[in-house]
C-alpha cells in the first residue's frame, strides 16, 4: 500500500493478504492439469482455475482501487498484479491452432509471475522466530510435490520416488538416479528448484538473524550497562561537588 493511506485500505490489504497466497498458488495446479492432460475434464478443470485466477486477482485489484487513496500509487507500486492478468487473460484466448506454443509460453510466464509474487509476500518471513515456520513450510512443501512427480513423471512408481525426486530438485542436488522426462514433471521440477532456493535462502537468513539478533541484545545489554555505570559515576561527581561548595563558601575571604 501506499504511504499514508487510509485505514480501510490498509484493513482490506490484511483481509486479503492470505486469500491471495491461496488464488497464486492455483496456478500450479491448473498449469499441470492443462499440460498433462490435452482433453478431458480435467483439462477443463485447468481452465477453470485460470479463469478464476484471473477474475480474482481482477477483482481484487479493482476493489484496492477503490478503497485507497492513491490509485496511481497503488498501480506503480503492484505492477506484478496488473502484468498477470494481462498476461492470464492473454493466455486463455490463444490454446487453439497455430496460438498454442505462444499460448504456453505465457502461461509458464504467468505462473512464474505468480509464483514470484507468492515468495514476495513470503518476506515477512524473514526474522529469528521464523525458523519453524519455514521448516513446516518445506515439510508440507515436499509432501506435495512428491505426490505431483508421483502423478506427473511415469518413471515414477511410487510415492517414495516421488518424494525423492521432489527432495533432490528442491535442494537442487539432482543425484540423476530419477530424472524428470515429461515437459509437466520437468516445468514442475523448475518450480521445485525455485521454491527450494527460496526455502533454503529463508532458512539461512532466519538463522543468521537470530545469530545477528542475539549479538543486538548482547551489545544493548552492554550499552545499557556502561550508561548505568557513567550515570552512577556523574552522580557521585555530582554529589562530590555539592558536598564541598558549602566549604568552599564559608572559606572563601570574600564572603562576610
Amino acid at each position: 500500500m501506499p504511504p499514508h493511506d487510509n485505514p480501510k485500505a490498509y484493513l482490506w490489504e490484511r483481509r486479503l493478504h492470505w486469500i491471495m497466497i491461496g488464488v497464486a498458488l492455483l496456478s500450479i495446479p491448473a498449469f499441470l492439469f492443462e499440460a498433462a492432460i490435452q482433453a478431458g475434464p480435467l483439462h477443463q478443470l485447468g481452465l477453470t482455475l485460470d479463469f478464476f485466477i484471473l477474475v480474482a486477482f481482477s477483482a481484487e485489484l479493482l476493489w484496492m482501487l477503490k478503497v485507497t487513496r492513491y490509485p496511481g500509487h497503488y498501480l506503480l507500486r503492484n505492477w506484478l498484479d496488473m502484468l498477470i492478468i494481462i498476461g492470464a487473460a492473454v493466455s486463455l484466448t490463444g490454446w487453439q491452432g497455430e496460438w498454442i506454443p505462444l499460448a504456453r509460453l505465457l502461461r509458464v510466464a504467468v505462473v512464474m509471475l505468480i509464483l514470484v509474487r507468492f515468495l514476495g509476500v513470503l518476506r515477512n518471513l524473514f526474522s529469528p522466530t521464523a525458523v519453524p515456520y519455514i521448516v513446516g513450510l518445506g515439510i508440507v512443501t515436499m509432501a506435495v510435490a512428491g505426490a505431483g512427480f508421483y502423478w506427473l513423471e511415469p518413471s515414477v512408481h511410487s510415492y517414495g520416488e516421488g518424494l525423492w525426486l521432489a527432495f533432490t530438485s528442491g535442494a537442487t542436488v539432482g543425484y540423476g538416479d530419477i530424472v524428470p522426462t515429461t515437459g509437466a514433471s520437468r516445468f514442475f521440477a523448475v518450480i521445485m528448484v525455485l521454491i527450494g532456493y527460496a526455502i533454503m535462502s529463508m532458512v539461512t537468513a532466519s538463522i543468521a538473524a537470530f545469530f545477528v539478533g542475539e549479538d543486538e541484545k548482547l551489545l544493548r545489554r552492554e550499552v545499557h550497562h556502561d550508561i548505568k555505570a557513567l550515570r552512577e559515576e556523574v552522580a557521585q561527581l555530582r554529589a562530590v561537588l555539592e558536598a564541598r561548595q558549602p566549604g568552599k563558601n564559608a572559606n572563601d575571604p570574600g564572603k562576610s
